[in-house]
């Protein structure tokens, strides 16, 4: 009778103390584990990243990050780091926290627009994502790339389009690259193609005709007008004349492209430059900036008129008095002369 009291006791200890330690694990495992006030935290892990960054990384969410290694551990995750940006939610246990860093890398959003140089782009992008500006600008430049690509030094800018995309945080420079080479791809479809073939230029050229036009004006609506003047004056051997390929020389000249100018002078003409359109005929060697989307479609579905001239209307700022000949040219600019020099504008 004694051993059994003594055998029961024994047991009920066992029980006690299973339940225990049963109770220790399900809650290390299943009870929520968060520290802060908001909805959703969010956490960046670089493809390289360690077990110990990780944990770096959660210590100001969690209340127990002893618990935390120790599940991550018992299911494999602190040996298989998985690179991206996640999101951790208020109440989430540590099991859900390992599930979510396994798998719910989420998407971002990838914006840029109207950048002068691919130094810039990369700068712009690497902002965003995980990759840095100079294995960026590395992958724009490789020229294997470039040239196996159908572009040169020249035109590469136009391959990426001024848009807002979806990406993994984690992306790499040439992931990046490789998938703007696709949307470049997609962009120009049959329709595309078809007028760019309509108006006499291949796809590059319609990109750098796009970035004077863009340049030239901010009015979309006037787009297809300035357009349509610019073929007009290539279609008949006339120089383009376009002040914003002299202002990039000169940029690319110096080799600063922070420099703001404001007006082109009589001497800035002279620059001897293949994108210097008042010395060169025909359009320069590549774009000046990336265009917008509207500004290519603008040389594309061009306005057809018989205008070659243009200046800024300075009684409707923002948009331009056109004209189809010299003369009149001549009377429009005398009005834009006078207000230059009461701004005082001198560069």
């Amino acid at each position: 009778m004694y051993i059994k009291k003594i055998l029961l006791v024994i047991a009920l200890l066992g029980v006690v103390v299973g339940g225990y330690f049963a109770y220790t694990i399900y809650d290390a495992i299943f009870s929520p584990n968060t520290k802060f006030n908001n909805e959703e935290a969010f956490i960046y892990v670089p493809s390289d990243a360690s077990f110990d960054e990780v944990k770096k990384s959660l210590e100001p969410l969690v209340n127990n990050i002893a618990s935390f290694q120790q599940v991550a551990i018992r299911k494999g995750y602190s040996a298989n780091i998985k690179g991206g940006k996640y999101a951790i939610k208020k109440g989430m246990s540590n099991n859900d926290m390992i599930n979510t860093l396994r798998s719910s890398n989420i998407p971002v959003k990838v914006a840029f627009n109207n950048q002068e140089t691919l130094a810039n782009l990369a700068g712009r992008v690497a902002g965003q994502i995980e990759a840095d500006s100079i294995s960026l600008l590395t992958a724009f430049d490789d020229i294997g790339f470039v040239e196996s690509n159908g572009f040169d030094d020249a035109n590469k800018l136009g391959m990426y389009l001024p848009n807002s995309y979806e990406f993994f945080w984690n992306t790499s420079a040439e992931q990046f690259r490789d998938r703007m080479l696709k949307e470049y791809k997609r962009f120009w479809n049959e329709d595309r193609l078809k007028s760019a073939e309509e108006v006499g230029l291949s796809p590059q050229e319609v990109t750098t005709l796009a970035s004077i036009v863009h340049k030239e004006t901010a009015k979309v609506e006037e787009r297809p007008r300035v357009a349509g003047l610019y073929l007009n004056r290539l279609k008949s051997g006339m120089l383009l004349q376009a002040d914003p390929t002299v202002i990039y020389a000169l940029k690319k000249h110096t080799g600063n492209f922070d420099t703001v100018i404001k007006r082109v002078l009589y001497k800035d003409l002279e620059l001897d430059s293949p994108y210097n359109t008042y010395k060169y005929a025909g359009l320069p060697p590549g774009p000046v900036m990336m265009p917008d989307i509207s500004a290519i479609d603008a040389v594309l579905k061009p306005e057809k008129h018989e205008y070659y001239y243009m200046v800024a209307n300075v009684e409707n700022f923002g948009f331009h008095k056109f004209a189809k000949s010299l003369e009149q040219h001549n009377r429009n600019k005398v009005q834009y002369i006078r207000w230059i020099n009461s701004q005082n504008i001198n560069r």
